[in-house]
């Protein structure tokens, strides 16, 4: 790393130069590829000590190996099973002796709609993405609350949270529901300094969606080409955009906010109308 980019990962306070989360530890789930990968980088290159996690661990190897042995380790385990909640947050105390902040990013988003609606995909979607942020969500205050120091919880969730697109229907709801927890959790933690807020992401190109899209029929550089409704900037979010708000949200320069639900995204969310960009021929 040069001087240069060593600048732009410090914060200048007071004329001294502070790492946003020197001496963290944090456990990321989902942080094999994507968002929660970028997020682990950012997490490593601001001081802190990160458990990653996923399901694939030639991936986990690959970026434990980038990030450094001694600043990150890798669990493999399977957020379906509802053992995985304490063995990750137990794995992340072993390594490291402490746990300071969770990212609840790991989620599945399938494609459905109220007719191929069933209680079985139902389940399995909430099970990843509502189920294990909240029981992962118990384990972490446990240690929290033993420390008395507090913690901080980052909850991924979209911007499909308040309504979301036809075919996302089932995911959309578990987003909405983890946007609920977020906000009762921050409402019931605040006295044992725990922080709880939420990330609402907006369209992010990462390397599943962009496959995906892929699939759907768009070209292979469909990300390059999308219309500036979509992206004013001239461009889409990247990983390494959200990342940088989780750090913020994880950091203490965050505190003592709690409750709040951000949209990560490049215009309103709520209440948007571009009427006037539309074209009839």
């Amino acid at each position: 790393m040069n001087k240069n980019q060593l600048f732009f990962l410090k914060i200048s306070y007071k004329g001294k130069e502070m790492l946003m989360l020197k001496n963290k530890v944090v456990l990321i789930t989902g942080s094999t590829n994507g968002i929660g990968a970028a997020t682990a980088r950012r997490c490593v290159e601001q001081g802190a000590k990160v458990m990653v996690h996923g399901r694939h661990e030639d991936r986990a190897k690959a970026l434990v190996a980038k990030l450094g042995n001694d600043a990150a380790h890798y669990l493999i385990a399977d957020l379906a099973d509802e053992n995985a909640y304490a063995s990750l947050v137990n794995a992340t105390i072993d390594k490291f002796g402490c746990l300071d902040g969770l990212v609840n990013n790991a989620g599945i988003y399938p494609r459905n709609n109220i007719d191929d609606a069933s209680i079985e995909l139902c389940e399995k979607v909430m099970r990843i993405n509502f189920y294990a942020p909240l029981l992962l969500s118990k384990e972490a205050v446990k240690v929290f609350r033993k420390r008395g120091k507090g913690g901080a919880i980052v909850n991924i969730g979209s911007m499909n949270a308040h309504c979301g697109q036809p075919d996302l229907l089932i995911y959309s709801s578990s987003k909405g529901a983890l946007m609920t927890m977020t906000r009762n959790l921050a409402d019931s933690l605040g006295p044992d300094h725990v922080r709880v807020n939420q990330l609402n992401v907006g369209w992010t190109p990462t390397d599943n969606e962009v496959a995906l899209k892929r699939r759907e029929g768009l070209p292979d550089n469909w990300q390059e080409k999308i219309p500036k409704v979509y992206a004013p900037s001239g461009r889409l979010l990247s990983p390494e955009n959200v990342a940088a708000h989780v750090t913020f949200w994880l950091s203490d320069q965050s505190a003592p906010v709690s409750g709040v639900v951000y949209e990560v995204e490049q215009y309103p969310i709520i209440g948007r109308n571009r009427l006037n960009d539309l074209v009839i021929t």
